[in-house]
């Protein structure tokens, strides 16, 4: 099972092969109610196990859904990459301490790419700017 994060910051949430396919879906096609991922899907399902697979996915924070009608319009909440990037930082941070991550990889970085390096800390500098607006009122 694949690893995210609920709300963006909680603990991880498991991810089902279905939900894998139904994201996928999403992904590709774009929002839609539980009718269209079924037929998108393309295999045979029951209705209520897309809608229960859809809920669960926007439970965990990885859909959006707008009421129409009578039906709920699902789309992502998160694009593939965001989706890519934390699925990666929980891989590493379920073997690695921070500061560990941190050290192996300044030192990784620095054998191989000065520039890499200078690049990586440039985002540190943006990312310390970036918390220090959220701290102050």
């Amino acid at each position: 099972m694949i690893g995210l994060f609920k709300n963006r910051g909680s603990a991880p949430q498991p991810l089902g092969p279905l939900e894998v396919a139904v994201m996928e879906t999403v992904w590709t096609r774009g929002e839609g109610n539980v009718r269209d991922v079924i037929d998108r899907l393309g295999r045979p399902l029951a209705y209520t196990t897309v809608m229960t697979t859809l809920d669960r996915l926007y439970k965990k924070g990885l859909l959006a859904r707008r009421k129409s009608e009578r039906a709920f319009i699902y789309s992502a909440a998160l694009t593939r990459d965001e989706w890519d990037h934390k699925r990666t930082g929980d891989f590493v941070a379920g073997f690695l301490s921070p500061e560990l991550l941190i050290s192996c990889l300044v030192e990784a970085v620095g054998q191989h790419d000065a520039a890499l390096l200078d690049d990586l800390e440039k985002k540190i500098r943006l990312k310390r700017k970036e918390l220090d607006r959220k701290v102050k009122p």
